[in-house]
Protein backbone atom coordinates (compact mmCIF):
# COMPACT_ATOMS: atom_id res chain seq x y z
CA UNK A 1 0.00 0.00 0.00
CA UNK A 2 1.00 3.56 -0.57
CA UNK A 3 2.16 5.71 2.65
CA UNK A 4 -0.60 8.06 3.44
CA UNK A 5 1.47 11.15 4.57
CA UNK A 6 -0.34 14.40 5.35
CA UNK A 7 3.18 15.49 4.94
CA UNK A 8 3.48 15.42 1.88
CA UNK A 9 0.53 17.80 1.16
CA UNK A 10 1.77 21.42 2.34
CA UNK A 11 2.59 23.49 -1.13
CA UNK A 12 6.08 23.09 -2.06
CA UNK A 13 7.57 25.05 -5.32
CA UNK A 14 5.85 24.74 -8.37
CA UNK A 15 6.52 22.25 -10.91
CA UNK A 16 8.10 23.36 -14.33
CA UNK A 17 6.32 22.40 -16.83
CA UNK A 18 3.29 23.95 -17.95
CA UNK A 19 -0.53 22.21 -18.99
CA UNK A 20 -0.52 20.36 -21.84
CA UNK A 21 3.24 19.59 -21.81
CA UNK A 22 4.12 17.07 -19.35
CA UNK A 23 0.25 15.80 -18.57
CA UNK A 24 -3.20 16.57 -20.19
CA UNK A 25 -1.38 16.88 -24.06
CA UNK A 26 -4.17 17.54 -26.89
CA UNK A 27 -2.04 15.67 -29.14
CA UNK A 28 -3.09 12.87 -27.06
CA UNK A 29 -6.03 10.44 -28.07
CA UNK A 30 -9.72 11.05 -26.34
CA UNK A 31 -7.92 14.29 -24.66
CA UNK A 32 -10.60 16.47 -26.77
CA UNK A 33 -13.20 14.07 -25.11
CA UNK A 34 -11.92 14.55 -21.52
CA UNK A 35 -12.10 17.83 -22.02
CA UNK A 36 -15.57 17.81 -23.32
CA UNK A 37 -16.74 15.92 -20.30
CA UNK A 38 -16.31 18.77 -18.53
CA UNK A 39 -17.77 21.20 -20.73
CA UNK A 40 -21.25 18.85 -19.80
CA UNK A 41 -20.88 19.17 -16.32
CA UNK A 42 -19.65 22.64 -16.16
CA UNK A 43 -20.96 24.63 -19.11
CA UNK A 44 -25.04 25.48 -18.22
CA UNK A 45 -23.64 27.20 -14.67
CA UNK A 46 -21.01 28.81 -16.56
CA UNK A 47 -23.48 30.18 -19.05
CA UNK A 48 -26.43 31.13 -16.59
CA UNK A 49 -23.75 33.34 -15.10
CA UNK A 50 -22.06 34.83 -18.16
CA UNK A 51 -26.03 36.11 -18.98
CA UNK A 52 -26.81 37.02 -15.94
CA UNK A 53 -24.04 39.56 -15.72
CA UNK A 54 -25.14 41.08 -19.15
CA UNK A 55 -23.64 38.90 -21.79
CA UNK A 56 -25.50 39.49 -25.19
CA UNK A 57 -25.56 41.45 -28.65
CA UNK A 58 -22.86 43.56 -29.29
CA UNK A 59 -20.14 42.31 -26.97
CA UNK A 60 -16.80 41.55 -28.02
CA UNK A 61 -15.61 39.01 -25.34
CA UNK A 62 -12.42 37.06 -24.66
CA UNK A 63 -12.30 33.30 -23.62
CA UNK A 64 -9.20 32.16 -22.47
CA UNK A 65 -7.75 28.77 -22.33
CA UNK A 66 -10.80 28.32 -24.37
CA UNK A 67 -10.01 24.48 -24.94
CA UNK A 68 -12.85 22.85 -27.34
CA UNK A 69 -14.39 26.07 -28.11
CA UNK A 70 -18.06 25.18 -25.98
CA UNK A 71 -18.27 28.69 -23.90
CA UNK A 72 -17.44 30.40 -27.10
CA UNK A 73 -20.36 28.95 -29.24
CA UNK A 74 -22.36 29.39 -26.32
CA UNK A 75 -21.93 33.39 -26.01
CA UNK A 76 -22.35 33.93 -29.71
CA UNK A 77 -25.16 31.15 -30.67
CA UNK A 78 -27.28 31.65 -27.31
CA UNK A 79 -25.92 34.92 -26.22
CA UNK A 80 -25.31 36.42 -29.47
CA UNK A 81 -22.53 38.03 -28.87
CA UNK A 82 -20.65 40.22 -31.59
CA UNK A 83 -17.40 38.72 -31.57
CA UNK A 84 -15.46 35.65 -29.10
CA UNK A 85 -11.83 35.93 -29.24
CA UNK A 86 -10.97 32.22 -27.99
CA UNK A 87 -7.52 32.20 -26.87
CA UNK A 88 -5.32 29.02 -26.14
CA UNK A 89 -1.62 27.80 -26.25
CA UNK A 90 -2.97 25.32 -28.92
CA UNK A 91 -6.16 26.05 -30.87
CA UNK A 92 -6.90 22.47 -32.76
CA UNK A 93 -9.52 21.71 -30.96
CA UNK A 94 -11.18 25.05 -31.75
CA UNK A 95 -10.19 24.43 -35.67
CA UNK A 96 -13.52 22.02 -36.74
CA UNK A 97 -16.26 23.54 -36.34
CA UNK A 98 -16.26 27.34 -37.78
CA UNK A 99 -18.80 29.60 -36.43
CA UNK A 100 -19.67 33.50 -37.44
CA UNK A 101 -17.95 35.76 -34.78
CA UNK A 102 -15.08 33.37 -33.39
CA UNK A 103 -11.67 34.15 -33.83
CA UNK A 104 -9.02 31.56 -32.52
CA UNK A 105 -5.86 32.69 -31.12
CA UNK A 106 -3.25 31.06 -30.77
CA UNK A 107 -1.17 32.86 -27.75
CA UNK A 108 0.12 32.68 -24.48
CA UNK A 109 -1.76 34.63 -22.24
CA UNK A 110 1.54 35.18 -19.81
CA UNK A 111 3.95 36.29 -22.29
CA UNK A 112 4.79 39.91 -21.91
CA UNK A 113 3.58 40.73 -25.46
CA UNK A 114 -0.10 39.35 -25.08
CA UNK A 115 -2.29 42.21 -26.20
CA UNK A 116 -5.25 41.22 -27.82
CA UNK A 117 -7.43 44.53 -27.42
CA UNK A 118 -9.95 45.43 -24.47
CA UNK A 119 -13.47 43.64 -24.30
CA UNK A 120 -16.55 44.12 -22.66
CA UNK A 121 -16.45 40.35 -21.38
CA UNK A 122 -13.39 38.50 -20.11
CA UNK A 123 -13.43 34.74 -18.93
CA UNK A 124 -11.28 31.82 -17.83
CA UNK A 125 -12.26 28.70 -16.64
CA UNK A 126 -9.71 26.24 -14.80
CA UNK A 127 -6.82 28.22 -16.15
CA UNK A 128 -5.04 30.58 -13.61
CA UNK A 129 -4.88 27.40 -11.14
CA UNK A 130 -2.59 26.17 -13.76
CA UNK A 131 -0.82 29.74 -14.18
CA UNK A 132 2.17 31.25 -12.24
CA UNK A 133 1.31 34.32 -10.06
CA UNK A 134 -2.86 34.44 -9.91
CA UNK A 135 -2.44 37.85 -8.57
CA UNK A 136 -0.65 39.03 -11.84
CA UNK A 137 -3.26 37.18 -13.84
CA UNK A 138 -6.04 38.84 -12.62
CA UNK A 139 -4.69 42.21 -12.80
CA UNK A 140 -3.43 41.14 -16.17
CA UNK A 141 -7.05 40.31 -17.13
CA UNK A 142 -8.80 42.98 -15.65
CA UNK A 143 -6.56 45.44 -17.58
CA UNK A 144 -8.18 43.86 -20.91
CA UNK A 145 -11.61 45.35 -20.09
CA UNK A 146 -13.15 48.34 -21.19
CA UNK A 147 -15.15 50.72 -18.89
CA UNK A 148 -18.23 49.03 -17.47
CA UNK A 149 -16.71 45.33 -19.04
CA UNK A 150 -17.09 41.88 -16.49
CA UNK A 151 -13.86 39.61 -15.58
CA UNK A 152 -15.33 36.15 -14.57
CA UNK A 153 -13.32 33.70 -13.44
CA UNK A 154 -13.03 30.30 -12.63
CA UNK A 155 -11.43 27.50 -10.64
CA UNK A 156 -11.09 24.52 -8.75
CA UNK A 157 -11.68 24.53 -4.61
CA UNK A 158 -10.58 21.41 -3.24
CA UNK A 159 -13.18 19.53 -0.76
CA UNK A 160 -10.42 16.55 -0.11
CA UNK A 161 -9.09 18.22 2.59
CA UNK A 162 -7.50 17.32 5.69
CA UNK A 163 -11.18 17.62 7.62
CA UNK A 164 -12.42 15.18 4.67
CA UNK A 165 -13.19 11.30 5.45
CA UNK A 166 -10.01 8.81 3.94
CA UNK A 167 -11.32 6.93 1.41
CA UNK A 168 -9.53 5.77 -1.34
CA UNK A 169 -11.23 8.70 -3.53
CA UNK A 170 -9.84 11.47 -1.25
CA UNK A 171 -6.33 9.85 -1.07
CA UNK A 172 -6.22 10.06 -4.86
CA UNK A 173 -7.41 13.66 -4.85
CA UNK A 174 -4.88 14.78 -2.77
CA UNK A 175 -2.25 12.56 -4.95
CA UNK A 176 -3.84 14.48 -8.06
CA UNK A 177 -3.49 17.94 -6.50
CA UNK A 178 -0.13 17.36 -5.35
CA UNK A 179 1.52 15.76 -8.33
CA UNK A 180 -0.18 17.98 -11.19
CA UNK A 181 1.87 20.86 -8.52
CA UNK A 182 5.00 19.04 -9.07
CA UNK A 183 4.99 18.47 -12.29
CA UNK A 184 2.87 21.71 -13.82
CA UNK A 185 2.82 24.04 -10.82
CA UNK A 186 -1.14 23.88 -10.31
CA UNK A 187 -2.12 25.54 -7.48
CA UNK A 188 -5.77 25.54 -6.08
CA UNK A 189 -5.19 26.51 -2.29
CA UNK A 190 -5.21 30.54 -3.55
CA UNK A 191 -8.49 30.33 -5.27
CA UNK A 192 -11.10 31.18 -2.44
CA UNK A 193 -9.47 34.37 -2.36
CA UNK A 194 -10.08 35.29 -6.07
CA UNK A 195 -12.54 37.81 -5.04
CA UNK A 196 -9.70 39.96 -2.83
CA UNK A 197 -7.48 39.61 -5.91
CA UNK A 198 -10.34 41.36 -7.99
CA UNK A 199 -10.64 43.96 -5.19
CA UNK A 200 -6.78 44.73 -5.53
CA UNK A 201 -7.12 44.60 -9.02
CA UNK A 202 -9.47 47.68 -8.92
CA UNK A 203 -12.92 45.62 -10.21
CA UNK A 204 -15.72 47.07 -7.65
CA UNK A 205 -19.35 44.72 -7.64
CA UNK A 206 -16.75 41.61 -6.90
CA UNK A 207 -19.15 38.47 -5.99
CA UNK A 208 -18.61 35.13 -6.19
CA UNK A 209 -20.71 31.70 -6.21
CA UNK A 210 -19.61 27.88 -6.05
CA UNK A 211 -20.70 24.83 -8.01
CA UNK A 212 -20.46 21.43 -6.35
CA UNK A 213 -21.17 18.41 -8.92
CA UNK A 214 -22.49 15.41 -7.41
CA UNK A 215 -20.68 12.43 -7.98
CA UNK A 216 -23.27 9.80 -9.77
CA UNK A 217 -22.15 6.65 -11.53
CA UNK A 218 -21.41 7.21 -15.01
CA UNK A 219 -22.06 10.97 -15.26
CA UNK A 220 -20.05 12.89 -16.84
CA UNK A 221 -17.87 14.61 -13.88
CA UNK A 222 -17.60 10.93 -12.78
CA UNK A 223 -16.19 10.24 -16.43
CA UNK A 224 -13.97 13.45 -16.11
CA UNK A 225 -12.10 12.50 -12.93
CA UNK A 226 -11.61 8.81 -14.08
CA UNK A 227 -9.67 10.27 -17.36
CA UNK A 228 -8.13 13.00 -15.33
CA UNK A 229 -6.44 10.41 -13.19
CA UNK A 230 -5.36 8.17 -15.87
CA UNK A 231 -4.15 10.78 -17.57
CA UNK A 232 -2.37 12.15 -13.98
CA UNK A 233 -1.76 8.61 -13.01
CA UNK A 234 2.26 8.53 -13.33
CA UNK A 235 1.86 12.54 -11.58
CA UNK A 236 -0.02 10.64 -8.64
CA UNK A 237 1.77 7.77 -8.10
CA UNK A 238 5.16 10.06 -7.83
CA UNK A 239 3.70 11.37 -4.78
CA UNK A 240 3.93 8.63 -2.80
CA UNK A 241 0.45 9.00 -1.50
CA UNK A 242 -1.15 6.44 -3.85
CA UNK A 243 -0.03 3.72 -5.97
CA UNK A 244 -1.76 2.27 -9.35
CA UNK A 245 -4.02 0.09 -6.93
CA UNK A 246 -5.30 2.55 -5.28
CA UNK A 247 -6.03 5.00 -8.28
CA UNK A 248 -7.80 1.94 -9.84
CA UNK A 249 -9.58 1.50 -6.52
CA UNK A 250 -10.95 5.14 -6.45
CA UNK A 251 -11.90 4.81 -10.03
CA UNK A 252 -14.64 2.16 -8.75
CA UNK A 253 -15.77 4.29 -6.09
CA UNK A 254 -16.71 6.92 -8.86
CA UNK A 255 -18.53 3.53 -10.43
CA UNK A 256 -20.59 2.84 -6.91
CA UNK A 257 -23.60 4.07 -6.22
CA UNK A 258 -22.88 3.88 -2.52
CA UNK A 259 -20.24 6.21 -2.61
CA UNK A 260 -20.65 9.63 -1.19
CA UNK A 261 -18.08 11.70 -1.76
CA UNK A 262 -18.01 14.97 -2.71
CA UNK A 263 -16.68 16.63 -6.30
CA UNK A 264 -13.84 19.59 -6.02
CA UNK A 265 -16.11 23.00 -6.77
CA UNK A 266 -15.97 25.00 -9.32
CA UNK A 267 -15.73 29.02 -7.74
CA UNK A 268 -16.77 31.32 -9.60
CA UNK A 269 -15.48 35.28 -8.92
CA UNK A 270 -16.89 38.51 -10.82
CA UNK A 271 -15.77 42.05 -10.86
CA UNK A 272 -16.73 44.96 -12.93
CA UNK A 273 -14.13 47.50 -14.17
CA UNK A 274 -15.20 51.35 -13.05
CA UNK A 275 -17.32 52.60 -15.94
CA UNK A 276 -15.17 56.09 -15.07
CA UNK A 277 -12.28 56.30 -13.33
CA UNK A 278 -12.15 56.71 -9.65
Amino acid sequence: MAREDSSRIPRGPAGPGLYGERVFRPQDEGEAERIDLGALVYDASTFARLRELGAGPGMRCLDVGAGTGTVARLLLREAGVAEVVAVDRDIRFLAGERVAGLTALEADVTSPGFSPGLFDLVHARFVLMHLPSPARMVERLAGLLVPGGVLVLSDAVDLTTESAPRTPYTTAMRAMWLGLRETIGTDVSWVPGCPWLMVAAGLEAVAAEIHVPPLLPGSPISRFWAETWDRARAAMVGTGLVDDAGIDEAKRCLESPEYAGMSPGMLTTWGRRPATPS
